[in-house]
């Protein structure tokens, strides 16, 4: 369907009435009535039931607006990359992990915009919501983490190259105090969350004579940022978040709390076809990053 057709409709479900919709649509009542005069007949009957105030659709086109209102959100953004490339410019759009959004993406979006894209879209989440926006077209390209140590896998439906590294490490606020049963109260990661397993497979090979208290749970990288600068427990976070309070001496390394684990900083693609701007976004990240192509974990 159109997408003025469309937002036709849609004018007159939100406004209920035809004089209003086409105050909206800038146009006059009768050469509005006219174009849905037009939609109707080319679809070969009624939408809407004019007897009522407000005009609404009728029963058996109801169940269509949700449908119509995601056709038209599609419509647009199609219509506005369409726009943008061109214009001879190009949006991309990368879904970041949390922290990564925090700390690695400032850099990358400086080399894109001095690439000529404008703007950079970060998206953020957790890693498999990233990798769901890449599968489902709403992200170009995925920025995430991955245990260093990680085996390749082969036919994987992405492409994917390392483009720095980090390290999970145990921090925690100057003072921290230890349960009266000595022990450490710290931040967990749920097991369905990407650093959730990393930490619980870290908590497996604890120092002996170290005992955790989970004090806290969250999936948000960000939040067990805060509690540990909080003082309210041992939280595992990248390296690159925390090293300016490190330095600053806010935050401070708990090497009784067990090991430290190295992270890639990975891009991912999808393999195969896929847009341009993916393509060129690629290259210019990889060419000024020097990225080590390996296949993703």
């Amino acid at each position: 369907m159109r997408h003025d057709w469309i937002a036709d409709i849609l004018a007159v479900i939100d406004t209920g009435s035809f004089a209003r919709a086409a105050e909206a649509r800038h146009i006059t009542q009768s050469a509005f009535t006219r174009r849905i005069d037009a939609i109707e007949a080319q679809l070969g009957g009624p939408l809407f039931d004019r007897r009522r105030k407000p005009v609404a659709l009728l029963p058996a086109a109801h169940a269509l607006e949700p449908t119509l209102r995601a056709g038209l959100q599609q419509q647009s953004t199609l219509l506005r990359e369409v726009a943008e490339v061109a214009a001879g410019g190009g949006a991309i759009t990368l879904a970041c992990q949390h922290a990564i959004s925090a700390t690695v993406s400032p850099g990358i979006v400086r080399t894109l915009s001095g690439a000529g894209f404008d703007p950079v879209r970060i998206r953020s989440g957790n890693r498999d919501e990233c990798l769901l926006m890449l599968l489902s077209g709403a992200a170009d390209l995925v920025i995430s983490y991955a245990a260093s140590e990680a085996v390749p896998e082969t036919g994987s439906a992405f492409e994917d190259c390392r483009i720095g590294q980090d390290r999970l490490i145990p921090v925690a606020a100057p003072g921290l105090e230890r349960r009266v049963d000595g022990a450490l109260p710290v931040v967990a990661y749920p097991s369905d969350v990407f650093f959730g397993g990393l930490v619980a497979g870290l908590w497996r090979n604890l120092p002996e004579g170290v005992a955790l208290h989970r004090r806290i749970e969250t999936a948000l990288t960000l939040a067990a940022y805060r509690y540990a600068m909080e003082g309210l427990a041992v939280a595992w976070l990248p390296q690159a978040l925390v090293q300016p309070d490190l330095d600053g001496g806010r935050l401070q390394r708990v090497a009784e709390a067990g090991l430290e684990l190295p992270l890639d900083i990975r891009m991912l693609r999808l393999a195969g076809s896929g847009r341009e701007r993916a393509f060129r976004g690629w290259d210019v990240i990889r060419a000024s990053l020097k990225c080590v192509s390996e296949g993703i974990p």
